[in-house]
């Protein structure tokens, strides 16, 4: 499980940032195509996050959803999984949207 070592990164990241404020919230963007599942992340946090200044913390995790684009048909459609096949049966897509893990805010007391 990646997950708990993506999840470490975080919350290090974040205590290099906020020092020993208290951390109340945390805000992600995981995308579907990303690799990374958001549940096991939310698992993870607390696990990681206990016995430091994010101990708490509430993980809140804006999932977008996956947007790809033909360039056989130019027709925009959406993707769930890593299967890149637009519904007119070509493989030749650009992924516009779907691969994001990144922080997008923190909050602190």
């Amino acid at each position: 499980m990646h997950e708990l070592s993506i999840t470490q990164s975080l919350v290090d990241a974040v205590l290099e940032r906020t020092g020993e404020r208290t951390v109340t919230g945390v805000n992600l963007r995981i995308g579907p195509l990303s690799g990374v599942l958001p549940d096991a992340m939310r698992f993870c946090f607390d696990i990681v996050s206990a016995g430091t200044s994010l101990a708490g913390a509430q993980l809140k995790i804006d999932e977008p959803q996956g947007l790809a684009r033909c360039r056989s048909c130019g027709t925009e459609f959406e993707l769930a999984d890593l299967i890149l096949l637009c519904p007119c049966g070509s493989a030749d897509v650009e992924v516009l949207s779907g691969r994001e893990l990144m922080v997008m805010s923190v909050e602190v007391a």
